[in-house]
């Protein structure tokens, strides 16, 4: 029997997508003895510039998930990252925080998924929604039906194309992340981690952080500009120049900014969903709301949505016959999904603006901050100094 003229595949789930929100997903329905379908074009994940560090806060997801165990060899952890501010020491933030290159770690859940969840290596050619099931029908000819269907596909159009779901900008090209190699060593560098802010408005830098990923010392920045900038241009062509000149009190700590790879760009769009309130289909992660990096929030995001599928709605919806489009809307309706979009939306938009708005409003609000930390500053020098004078004290 041939590919195409065999028994179509049945289902509780089937979900397109095997990155971070569609292998976690299946990980844990496949867990919980649900019959899942986990479809991707590619075996393995292509390297990719995406999000490259996550904090304890989202540890604490994984952990909560279970998936904690998956994920620690997949990572690099710290803590101990050193925060300038104003072109000075600012502070030394004791935290864990966890590197590691995107297509390594989703490489890496992939072949932590359990035997029942094997991964179907194929494209999605034609979709078939309704209120009881749904068809899938691969470009092998292979077919899959489900009573639902997840879509996390991430920024990819092609699956929300095919059943009619439009993606909304907010704001276009809102930020541009960039990504690059440090030439000195994790054993070389001054400290675990840095995290350096931008000083000023004009310069539309939000910051970058630097860290290890295994034997090497990454650098993640973020900014408020577009790829087609002739800054960006130059950036590119010669970082560490611009570094040396934007950050010059932390230069030395890295090497002088010494770069050892390519600089990787990506221009971050803020875009909801419309027309997703449909049976069948759910749509979760980037595939329904996309953030900004900058802020830090969108892993935790994504696993919010997959927590709140797979510990609440998922278990609802197979109790009872049908999945209609008001079963679909209580996930969407979710009062913790609800809270932690709008939550990374409001934390993307006042990013942007804390740091490149020029208006009186946001240059009152910057000087208040920024009176605020050179007191901090002030403060932190005079205790230091403070034990070192008091020996002279009468």
């Amino acid at each position: 029997m041939t590919t195409a003229e065999a028994a179509p595949a049945e289902v509780d789930v089937a979900i397109i997508g095997a990155g971070m929100a569609g292998t976690t997903l299946a990980t844990l329905l496949g867990n919980a003895g649900r019959k899942v379908a986990l479809i991707d074009p590619h075996r393995v994940h292509h390297d990719e510039f995406r999000a490259e560090k996550i904090g304890m806060q989202q540890m604490q997801l994984f952990k909560k998930l279970g998936l904690d165990k998956m994920l620690m060899p997949l990572v690099t952890p710290f803590t101990d990252i050193h925060v300038f501010r104003l072109g000075q020491f600012f502070a030394c933030e004791k935290k864990w925080e966890y590197a590691f290159s995107y297509g390594a770690l989703i490489n890496g859940l992939r072949d932590a998924l359990p035997p029942q969840v094997p991964l179907t290596v194929g494209k999605v050619t034609e979709v078939s929604t309704g209120p009881d099931r749904q068809r899938l029908v691969l470009a092998d000819g292979s077919v899959i039906n489900a009573r639902l269907l997840v879509v996390a596909t991430g920024y990819s159009e092609a699956v929300r194309r095919a059943i009619g779901v439009e993606r909304i900008e907010l704001s276009k090209a809102h930020s541009l992340s960039m990504g690059f190699d440090l030439a000195i060593s994790p054993r070389e560098f001054a400290y675990q981690s840095i995290n350096c802010f931008g000083k000023r408005a004009k310069d539309r830098v939000a910051y970058i952080t630097i860290f290890p990923i295994g034997n090497k010392m990454r650098a993640n920045m973020f900014v408020y500009r577009t790829v087609a900038e002739q800054w960006t241009r130059d950036f590119r062509a010669n970082p560490q120049k611009m570094l040396c000149e934007l950050m010059p009190e932390i230069s030395a700590r890295c090497g002088n900014f010494e770069v050892a790879s390519p600089v990787e760009v990506r221009q971050v769009n803020l875009t909801t969903t419309a027309g997703h309130r449909r049976d069948g289909v759910v749509f979760i992660g980037d595939a329904f709301w996309t953030t900004c990096p900058t802020p830090g929030v969108g892993i935790g995001r994504v696993m919010i949505d997959v927590d709140q599928l797979h510990s609440v709605h998922i278990p609802r919806w197979l109790e009872t016959p049908g999945m209609a489009a008001d079963k679909i809307s209580t996930f969407y309706d979710d009062p913790v999904k609800v809270a932690s979009d709008e939550g990374g939306m409001r934390a993307s938009i006042y990013a942007k603006r804390i740091t490149t708005e020029t208006g009186l409003e946001w240059r009152a609000r910057r000087l208040r901050n920024n009176t605020a930390r050179r007191l901090m500053i002030i403060s932190r020098k005079v205790r230091h100094l403070g034990p070192r004078r008091a020996p002279g004290i009468a």
